[in-house]
């Protein structure tokens, strides 16, 4: 029997020092919240695993969890996957992308009586959350290169997937067939859910990690001159007539729409409120997790589909009537994937890019991007900013883009005229003018 249909597991009450652990961690997130130091969502789970390193598997026990890992979509196909298991009860998850140990400890914390977790985790993190959580479903979304000097090469990343999955035989894996590096990590798990989720990228994946290269064909690809044969799997859920958006529903958001198969005839038609073939992607991992825990289809797809944004991806700001649209993306696979949502319609795009130790210091990989694909008949304006906005101008010019650089995400706002306003950026260029926004509202762009 895998562990997603399992049964929930005994409970014992928590040591004294655990539930002390507990006690001081929720006491210093009140405390990092009330001052405005943040959610919180590190420090509580750093105090908690200061006073008990063995503090998550305490939580974690008798509780059931989904955890989601992979290079892009984490955030995303977490919220879904907590809205899916939403639909029978409460359930503890990092929403704000905590997705270290300490986050997923004060994750547990802040909702003491869920008997199920939606838990994103860092790809470098999860053999050692998957150790302490025992995990119900593993879904693996894809790999590629991401902030080389603090994970390495992708190599190791996969590595750390597959000895996760290998010390994990009785949970159930939802892996992305379509993904070679994901395949390889997922092969030796004898409940695997094969999802053909999609695979927009593949220049990470030219060599398979247990020898051999991937010759593409198509939508399909296999492995040559390996010592073993390996070839994408038949999936067990897949789309038919995708299209990523920009369409629109009643009330003019954007969406990506599908046509959901799954084992025994399902059938289930997607109309996503958000936009792009990899949240399609997203949906359909999501929704097999939520049904290899016990979700019915159709209540699973209702619940992805009502997620409109993810910790403010895709969120609409009006400032001073300009309606911007943010959209984040932090590694060269997420970038070539966020420029195919921006908007046909829209004719002003801001780019904003920072190079703080969070997104990574090494901004080579913009060459490996293919900006031109911004390129558009409308007569566009393209505005270039951040920390690294020399660097990104240099790159955009390159792709034979006619770019203007000024210093702040604010500044970029404040030079578009009013109407629609498409807005990329990487993770401190977006967390910080979040941030800005949400404080200042519409007077922001104007700073």
């Amino acid at each position: 029997m895998s562990r997603a249909d399992s049964p929930l597991r005994p409970t014992r009450s928590p040591s004294l020092r655990s539930r002390l652990a507990t006690d001081a961690g929720r006491l210093a997130r009140t405390a990092s919240r009330a001052l405005g130091r943040g959610s919180g969502g590190m420090i509580g789970g750093e105090v908690a695993l200061a006073l008990d390193p063995h503090v998550l598997t305490e939580l974690a026990r008798g509780r059931r969890s989904v955890t989601v890992t992979g290079t892009n979509g984490k955030s995303t196909t977490t919220r879904m996957v907590r809205s899916a298991l939403s639909t029978r009860g409460t359930v503890a998850s990092n929403v704000n992308g905590d997705n270290m140990p300490p986050g997923i400890v004060t994750a547990f914390m802040s909702s003491p009586t869920a008997c199920v977790a939606a838990l994103e985790v860092d790809e470098m993190h999860l053999p050692i959350v998957a150790e302490a959580v025992d995990p119900s479903v593993i879904i693996l979304l894809n790999l590629s290169r991401d902030q080389l000097d603090r994970v390495g090469e992708i190599g190791t990343v996969e590595r750390r997937l597959r000895a996760a999955v290998d010390a994990r035989p009785g949970a159930v894996v939802v892996a992305n067939c379509d993904d070679p590096l994901v395949v390889s990590a997922a092969w030796g798990s004898p409940h695997v859910v094969w999802v053909a989720a999609g695979s927009g990228w593949g220049a990470d994946s030219v060599g398979f990690p247990r020898g051999g290269r991937v010759v593409r064909t198509g939508d399909s690809w296999q492995v040559v001159d390996g010592p073993e044969e390996f070839r994408r799997p038949d999936p067990h859920w897949w789309l038919e007539d995708a299209a990523s958006g920009t369409l629109r529903d009643e009330s003019g958001e954007s969406g990506a729409r599908a046509r959901l198969h799954g084992p025994g005839g399902v059938r289930e038609d997607l109309h996503l409120r958000l936009p792009g073939l990899a949240n399609l992607g997203n949906a359909a991992q999501a929704v097999a997790a939520a049904v290899a825990m016990g979700v019915p289809v159709s209540d699973a797809a209702r619940a992805v589909e009502a997620v409109t944004e993810v910790a403010g991806r895709y969120s609409l700001h009006d400032v001073r009537g300009r309606q911007v649209r943010m959209m984040l993306a932090k590694n060269p696979a997420g970038w070539q994937e966020a420029m195919t949502m921006v908007d046909g319609d829209v004719d002003q795009v801001v780019v904003a890019v920072n190079g703080q130790i969070a997104d990574g210091q090494d901004l080579s990989w913009l060459w490996d991007v293919d900006f031109s694909v911004l390129r558009s008949d409308r007569k566009r304006t393209f505005i270039a900013c951040g920390e690294r906005g020399a660097d990104l101008a240099v790159r955009m010019e390159y792709a034979g883009l006619p770019v203007t650089r000024v210093l702040t995400p604010q500044e970029a706002i404040s030079r578009c005229h009013r109407g629609r306003v498409e807005l990329l950026a990487n993770y401190t260029a977006f967390r910080d003018l979040k941030r800005i926004l949400d404080s200042h509202g519409s007077a922001a762009g104007e700073a």
